[in-house]
């Protein structure tokens, strides 16, 4: 009896080689991500060993190269256990093990507070920590604890951005190179008293102030136009700066109000929020007529563009070069739209000025040239 061969042009058969392929892929990312977050948990406990014991105390000043030559020769084919991985182990725990603390005291709370039910539906603190933590990258979490070595909440909150939006290292050093941390959440807002309560701190989040626009590359004079093209002609580092979830829908995108049609400056939408969000671009100082014409915008767009069942109400984000605080917050409490008022930076996260700033050549032998022997 004859072996029948496989017909390779068999439309099933390649379908079902491309979801082998696949299914094959998706385990090896999943055993990677396994090790990694094994070899974190090893790296944590290591820590916390060295701390608890006051290991460097007790065996000098040799102890981790000692320790490091002790496990290679216990585990031949081990890897990661270099003295300096091991010193970086203790930071790690140092790192988080506050932010380990205080969650273990809002689980004893909930406890004393006969919220046993509520607690046992929530995570332990340290599965809440896992679930960030050990999910990163143990080279970036080695530059998180030199960039962040005594701001606990800070590193936290780079590692959950890395794990939501897939950041590579340079990506996580760009981010940390631009304030984000100190500027994500930080806009004027209605949303607490416009937005329901649970997606009030989401949205909240999403926001910034000032927002990054260096990467526009303006430096001289410039008009509205020029800011949104500059914008546009750069949208995915428009879109990174925004924040996680925006789709570019348009720019000055039109809208049918009545008999005329009205030109909002550009719309996304956001998939978290599921929302659609218009934002205003000014290069000028704030002014009370700016929540007006941005709140004028939104309505029409839940009326037109919004769909039951499907789109959350619009959210407003004003962004504008300067504004008084006293004013914006007026101008928000007026409004029953969700709206947020930011500022924006074209060069504060670059050199504001390079010509002229070293000496050149002539002038430091000149200064040389100048001092006593």
């Amino acid at each position: 009896m004859s072996k029948k061969s496989i017909n390779i042009l068999d439309k099933d058969y390649i379908h079902w080689v491309k979801e082998l392929s696949s299914r094959y892929r998706k385990s090896q990312i999943k055993a990677a991500v396994k090790v990694n977050s094994e070899m974190l948990r090893y790296y944590w406990e290591l820590g916390r060993d060295i701390v608890t014991k006051q290991a460097e105390n007790k065996y000098g000043s040799n102890f981790y190269g000692t320790l490091s030559t002790d496990l290679k020769k216990a585990i031949p084919n081990a890897e990661g256990l270099s003295p300096s991985n091991i010193r970086y182990s203790k930071r790690f725990f140092q790192l988080y093990s506050p932010v380990l603390e205080n969650l273990q005291q809002v689980a004893e709370k909930l406890k004393r507070e006969n919220l046993q039910q509520v607690a046992e539906k929530s995570q332990s603190p340290l599965e809440r920590l896992e679930s960030t933590l050990f999910s990163v990258p143990w080279g970036h979490h080695m530059l998180l604890i030199d960039k962040c070595s005594d701001a606990p909440q800070k590193a936290l909150f780079f590692a959950r951005q890395t794990v939501e939006n897939g950041w590579s290292r340079s990506s996580l050093l760009n981010a940390l190179s631009t304030d984000l941390y100190e500027r994500q959440g930080k806009a004027l807002t209605n949303f607490g008293r416009t937005l329901p309560a649970e997606t009030s701190d989401l949205a909240q989040e999403l926001t910034k102030d000032p927002y990054n626009f260096a990467f526009t590359g303006i430096t001289g004079r410039y008009n509205e136009k020029l800011l949104k093209d500059s914008l546009l002609n750069n949208i995915t580092r428009f879109l990174v700066e925004l924040g996680t979830g925006f789709a570019y829908v348009g720019k000055e995108y039109g809208i049918m109000v009545g008999e005329r049609e009205k030109f909002m400056d550009l719309l996304f939408y956001n998939l978290n929020l599921s929302c659609y969000v218009v934002v205003e671009v000014k290069i000028g100082r704030f002014e009370f007529a700016d929540i007006g014409q941005l709140g004028g915008y939104m309505v029409a767009c839940n009326h037109i563009l919004k769909k039951e069942g499907r789109d959350n109400p619009t959210i407003g984000l004003l962004i504008c070069k300067e504004k008084d605080k006293v004013q914006a917050q007026y101008a928000l409490e007026s409004s029953t739209q969700p709206i947020s008022i930011s500022e924006y930076e074209l060069e504060k996260f670059y050199p504001e000025k390079v010509e002229g700033t070293m000496p050149s050549i002539e002038e430091i032998e000149k200064r040389l040239c100048e001092v006593p022997l």
